[in-house]
């Protein structure tokens, strides 16, 4: 039992040195001073000579293409085989955890242990033997998400750390 809790999947490895890497990437590059630019003022960022839309579209590509890892650990290494309605909310989770870690990728890493730590609860609790409330403790990371949508919920709080062109229209 023990030999089979300390099995890291590579993914785990590869997405805390990607985090750090992005931290790095987004503080210390020209690129991520481009990126970060058109996220915040696309009209300054076009002045500077940058391209908005390839910046937009490269990061698209970037961010999907991450999003394709995810989910193709989720439905090939998770479970061990195909259930229907396997992501069961965790996009909205991913979202709920990316405005409460400020758009910062190391707070998302902490952030996403936190998720991840819920998420194991029911799980580990029923390994163990206790088959009492097994549906509550499966609930565990969704109330998390409600909780700290509640939480940070107030304008001043989400929109701390947010690129400043988010959600506008142009």
């Amino acid at each position: 039992a023990i030999q089979a809790a300390l099995k890291l999947s590579p993914l785990l490895l590869l997405g805390i040195l990607l985090a750090f890497a992005m931290h790095w990437f987004f503080r210390s590059t020209r690129w991520g001073l481009f990126v970060r630019a058109v996220g915040d003022n696309p009209d300054a960022a076009r002045a500077m000579g940058i391209s908005v839309p390839k910046v937009r579209a490269l990061c698209i590509m970037a961010g999907s293409f991450l999003a394709a890892v995810g989910g193709a650990y989720l439905s090939l290494y998770y479970p061990g085989s195909w259930t229907e309605r396997i992501s069961s909310g965790q996009g909205l989770m991913a979202v709920a955890l990316v405005i409460f870690a400020k758009w910062n990728p190391l707070q998302c890493l902490l952030a996403a242990f936190l998720f991840g730590g819920a998420q194991a609860i029911g799980p580990a609790l029923q390994s163990v033997g206790v088959q009492s409330n097994y549906y509550l403790w499966n609930a565990a990371p969704y109330v998390l998400t409600l909780g700290i949508m509640i939480l940070t919920g107030s304008p001043r709080r989400t929109l701390a750390g947010m690129p400043g062109a988010l959600g506008a229209r142009k």
